[in-house]
């Protein structure tokens, strides 16, 4: 990485060195006392720059963060294979401890949500605000969920109050007991 570049991750609080430093070192250590205490400070310095990657976490290659690891969760039990690319906002998270496991050169746009034991294919592209909760093929682009309406904004007869919920009106205005 040019010097260029250094100082302006430095600049941005991307500078994420130090954490991959002692990621890298936590994985080769074997369990035991070196092992806790380098966890504990990759878990402090991922705490400084907005996010947390557990400590067994799986990465298999590079991981680029084009923003740093701001809002970035990713379950302890997750698997993330090589060259991925991951914006901000993201949550990588588990149900009963299964979680999702990610295939190579995907790309993880802002504020997307995995959750839970599903397979990402290789070469998926995982749009932002995008909830992923089951498996995706290899090479497939995922976005949002469709929209749900739950309740409606109604308005009262007369005084002009509106109701939330629209749960004490009936079709057509008349009240309901």
């Amino acid at each position: 990485m040019s010097i260029r570049r250094r100082i302006i991750d430095y600049s941005r609080g991307n500078n994420l060195h130090c954490f991959w430093l002692l990621y890298r070192l936590q994985k080769k250590t074997g369990e035991g006392f070196m092992h806790d205490v380098l966890t504990f400070m990759m878990s402090r310095c991922a705490h400084r720059h907005g996010g947390y990657i557990g400590p067994d976490t799986v990465i298999k290659g590079n991981l680029t963060l084009p923003h740093g690891l701001h809002g970035i969760f990713i379950s302890r039990y997750a698997e993330i294979g090589e060259n991925c690319r991951i914006y901000q906002n993201v949550t990588i998270g588990e149900v009963d401890r299964r979680a999702p496991v990610i295939g190579d050169n995907c790309l993880i746009g802002a504020g997307a949500v995995i959750i839970g034991g599903v397979k990402i294919g290789s070469r998926v592209k995982v749009g932002a605000g995008a909830v992923v909760c089951t498996d995706i093929p290899e090479g497939c682009t995922v976005v949002s969920q469709p929209v749900r309406i739950i309740g409606e904004k109604k308005e009262h007869e007369g005084n002009g109050e509106e109701n939330r919920t629209g749960m004490d009106r009936g079709k057509y205005g008349e009240s309901v007991s």
